[in-house]
């Protein structure tokens, strides 16, 4: 996918509406600035706006995808090598994400365990000491809070009896055992809890 090439095709289709980029703004609810973002092929609408902004274009998300306006024949060919590109997007964020955990964790790990050594051996007041340890404590949990989150984003975890692949809920990453990324979670599918290994793919 060719953000230009798209952007370009968002600015036809919005003038061919006689819409302004202002009145096409208002009506997805984002500012002006995005539209012109997107049609300077700066930046792409997120997917919660792809079928609102298709509607107001009278587009399909396919055509939107491919840049033009499609025939039935190359409609069928273009949607297959865009799911194709979509799909290997998603599997690049969803290992950047996962990449950006093991950093952030570390971080937080770090910083929480210098907080403590400083604590434990600097010539400090006691009040001091015990700060210096709950904003290591506090700045760790929200580590850990935001890993979980982004670990919860990226990516499936899989059943082992079924094979099914689901997101689950913020609470149930956050409560279940786990060893690294495999977790004991309960299958939406089949209801039934394993260890659940975390795949991308």
């Amino acid at each position: 996918m060719d953000l230009s090439v798209t952007g370009k095709f968002i600015k036809e289709q919005r003038k061919a509406k006689n819409l302004t980029q202002l009145e096409l703004a208002e009506k997805l609810l984002v500012s002006e600035k995005t539209i012109s973002k997107w049609e300077c092929g700066n930046g792409f609408p997120d997917t919660a706006l792809i079928l609102p902004l298709c509607k107001e274009l009278d587009i399909t998300a396919n055509e939107l995808l491919s840049g033009e306006k499609l025939n039935s024949k190359t409609y069928v060919e273009n949607a297959e090598s865009n799911l194709i590109e979509l799909k290997a997007q998603n599997e690049y964020k969803s290992k950047f994400l996962l990449n950006l955990e093991i950093v952030l964790g570390y971080i937080s790990s770090v910083f929480l365990f210098s907080l403590v050594l400083v604590a434990a051996y600097a010539n400090l007041d006691t009040w001091l000491r015990v700060l210096l340890i709950i904003v290591g404590f506090v700045h760790f949990l929200l580590g850990v809070c935001f890993c979980l989150l982004i670990e919860k984003d990226a990516g499936f975890y899989e059943c082992k009896y079924c094979h099914h692949k689901h997101i689950p809920s913020f609470k149930s990453i956050f409560f279940a055992s786990h060893i690294g990324r495999t977790r004991y979670l309960k299958c939406p599918n089949c209801s039934k809890k394993s260890w659940q290994k975390k795949v991308i793919k």
